[in-house]
């Protein structure tokens, strides 16, 4: 039996899965198609990293790792929800719950002395930011919005903020000593391991790894950003918001780029409060208060503090006397800077751009905002956009052009795979790659403090991406443009790359240029506004930022993009979107029996995943399924039939029964395979028959607190009777499978 694999994740996207999954098991398993779950959440991936610390009974498969094998497979048929990239918050919120509920893992050694504890501190950082894409994202990206989505949005807008032509939001960013501007680039002649060392002044030598295994064609950068300068850049940005009158907000990606950007992140929180710091940094620092982990950490921390309410003090009147910070919950006192994780770049921006550039301060009310954004390396795209909205105006949902993105990430590619290759430089000195042979091949001078980083990204899936690039200029005759960086070195040695396998590709009547991001961003919102769509063809962080910023303009969300990963092996890894896993989602679901997560991305991908087995393995009968499902998804959208986010209303569950009715009417009425619509005409009239009382089933259950048994680690029949609550439903639905 041909195999779908679904994965399990967190947070909201895993509570749906409950409810889901149940109804995909059952008219798959129609069409000769078995669905799997395969456990890759947070607290699953801790557990499989220590086997040895826990009973027989206790222990979890890795199915990460099983996963990544199945990716490098013709075989793959992955449908990936989204999942907790782990800021170290998070990390340890998880480990204690784990412990709570009886699992005897080891705590997270912060500073570890021994060789034990070095050793748990290692696999706990492999669990770490982005742990699970890299490993599953065995090709290259392909995104764009569906062409019913996309219909609806014209049809339904969402809501779009006014540009004022005075507002005063802008974006700050480093103008030198930053990433961008001390990166170094080489593309490699031959295959080869490479050493990174720092080699300081007095002579002596630290090594960081001597294993870095490259292949000739692949193209490896190195670069840092100078702790003295980005102190110097926030000071002034920090005066610059205060001066201005506008909002101060951090954006970072804590989660992704697990090293670099916590470190930097402890950097703005030390900058803002600068006179606290400067009072009582040795203490604070000692106490491991260095605001890395967020405001929030901080003020837990001092409680454990002698003098902690008096710091409490100094850090309340710095938050009086400072520029008006940016709010993530203003009912609850939730700061820009209080969680790492909570202000994310790729999202945070556009929604502010969406939200008439203004973001929510302490009043609660919407105020115009400096965007600090050090690294200079895509700041650029953001003030792009700024620049446009308030020269032009917001843009129409019911006019604009699509953005679709075709993004490099196959094989850890850039950046979000620099993780293990990141380090903050012990002293000074000149930081080196050095060739097996002992010849330099970048090497930077720097100093205690700094953060430096090497990037691979590797020749095969360069060429895999310009193929994908051509392909979908091709089939979609859009206008497509590579974003390439002039000012990077990394760019400019991948435009030299990506100009020859072009020329491997017959280019008639296929329109591809090359530009600069901020040229591509101002190119591409021009042909928006006049309805024109145009392809970006972007790096790996570019990617996840374009499959943001353009979604929520067009869609007003990103969780409804299409996400198609044709995998160079031969399989394919289908996306559900990029909403996040939706913490607030579940906090809702917690307090209200509620879940307004919407799992449009999950039939979006299955649809696809459906198109896949008929096309790879020939099975027609998936082919129909695809195509039903399709069909019923715009007869869902046109219906208006997504969750709400207001208790006592449809939620996700309710969403889930209107998919699965228009579904079971699709198959029963289409022509291409009799004994398939013979088969759902029954369940078709049982889900059609029994709406009254299934509905009711499912808004009965609303509106008192919900207990699932855990966040990170739920309890499994808990959880399953939170989320499917109807009998009647469960009943249909389980006698589909059955039959």
């Amino acid at each position: 039996m041909a195999k779908i694999i679904w994965t399990q994740t967190d947070e909201a996207p895993l509570l749906a899965t409950y409810s889901l999954k149940p109804i995909v098991e059952a008219f798959a398993s129609n069409a000769g198609v078995d669905v799997e779950t395969c456990d890759i959440s947070l607290a699953g991936r801790i557990l499989a990293q220590f086997p040895d610390y826990l009973d027989e009974d206790q222990r979890v498969n890795d199915d990460l790792a099983k996963l990544g094998e199945l990716a490098e497979t013709p075989e793959a048929n992955i449908v990936k929800l989204p999942n907790i990239s782990a800021s170290l918050v998070q990390l340890k919120n998880a480990i204690k719950e784990l412990q709570d509920a009886g699992f005897k893992i080891p705590d997270y050694p912060a500073n570890p002395s021994s060789d034990e504890e070095k050793d748990i501190k290692s696999r706990y950082d492999a669990v770490k930011g982005s742990a699970v894409n890299p490993v599953l994202r065995q090709g290259n990206s392909d995104r764009r919005a569906p062409r019913s989505v996309k219909n609806f949005a014209r049809k339904n807008p969402h809501s779009m903020g006014e540009w004022s032509s005075d507002s005063k939001t802008n974006v700050a960013t480093m103008e030198d000593n930053d990433f961008r501007h001390n990166e170094k680039s080489v593309i490699l002649n031959n295959d080869d391991t490479l050493t990174m060392k720092l080699v300081g002044a007095d002579g002596r030598e630290e090594v960081f790894r001597d294993d870095m295994k490259v292949d000739s064609g692949d193209v490896v950068d190195a670069t840092f950003m100078s702790a003295k300068a980005l102190d110097a850049f926030l000071l002034n940005a920090v005066q610059r918001a205060k001066d201005e009158g506008v909002l101060f907000s951090i954006h970072l990606k804590a989660t992704m780029m697990k090293v670099s950007d916590p470190i930097m992140f402890g950097h703005v929180v030390r900058a803002f409060f600068k006179d606290v710091y400067d009072q009582y940094g040795e203490q604070l620092m000692e106490a491991g208060l260095d605001g890395e982990s967020g405001l929030g950490a901080i003020y837990s921390g001092l409680e454990n503090l002698e003098n902690g309410a008096e710091i409490r003090e100094a850090f309340d009147k710095a938050m009086a006397e400072g520029p008006d910070l940016a709010q993530v919950n203003s009912h609850k006192g939730i700061t820009n800077l209080h969680v790492p994780s909570d202000v994310i770049v790729d999202a945070s921006m556009p929604a502010m751009i969406r939200n008439s550039g203004q973001m929510w301060n302490a009043d609660d009310k919407p105020q115009d905002t400096l965007a600090v954004i050090p690294d200079s390396s895509y700041a650029g795209i953001y003030q792009a956009v700024i620049d446009d909205c308030r020269a032009n105006g917001a843009y129409d949902p019911t006019t604009m052009g699509t953005v679709p993105n075709v993004g490099l990430m196959a094989q850890k590619a850039e950046e979000y795979g620099s993780h293990n290759k990141t380090f903050k430089m012990p002293f000074d000195g000149t930081m080196q790659v050095v060739s097996s042979s002992g010849d330099v091949l970048m090497e930077h001078e720097v100093e205690e403090g700094d953060i430096w980083r090497a990037c691979h990204t590797r020749g095969p899936a360069i060429k895999d991406w310009v193929k994908l690039a051509v392909d979908r200029a091709r089939k979609s005759g859009m206008k497509t443009i590579f974003w390439l960086d002039p000012a990077r070195d990394h760019d400019n040695n991948i435009r030299t790359l990506v100009n020859k396998h072009l020329e491997e590709h017959d280019l008639e009547g296929v329109d591809i240029s090359s530009q600069s991001p901020e040229e591509a961003t101002q190119t591409t919102v021009d042909r928006i506004r006049r309805g024109e769509d145009t392809i970006s063809v972007t790096g790996n962080v570019l990617r996840d930022y374009n499959t943001d910023l353009f979604p929520i303009l067009e869609l007003g969300t990103s969780a409804k993009m299409l996400s198609v990963v044709p995998l160079m092996a031969g399989g394919g890894l289908f996306e559900t979107g990029a909403g996040g896993s939706a913490p607030k989602h579940v906090q809702q679901a917690q307090e209200e029996n509620h879940l307004r997560w919407d799992s449009l991305g999950e039939y979006l991908a299955l649809t696809e995943s459906f198109f896949h087995e008929e096309e790879k393995n020939d099975n027609a009968r998936a082919g129909i399924l695809g195509h039903t499902l399709d069909r019923a998804i715009e007869t869902f959208l046109d219906e208006g039939r997504s969750p709400s986010r207001k208790v006592n209303e449809i939620d996700d569950r309710g969403s889930h029964y209107w998919i699965a009715r228009y579904w079971a009417e699709e198959l029963a009425s289409q022509e291409d395979d009799t004994e398939l619509a013979s088969g759902f005409e029954t369940i078709a009239k049982d889900l059609a028959g029994n709406e009254e009382q299934i509905l009711q089933e499912l808004l009965d259950v609303q509106g008192e607190p919900a207990d699932l048994g855990g966040y990170y680690w739920p309890d499994n029949e808990k959880t399953t009777k939170v989320m499917r609550p109807s009998e009647t439903f469960n009943k249909i639905v389980d006698k589909t499978e059955d039959d």
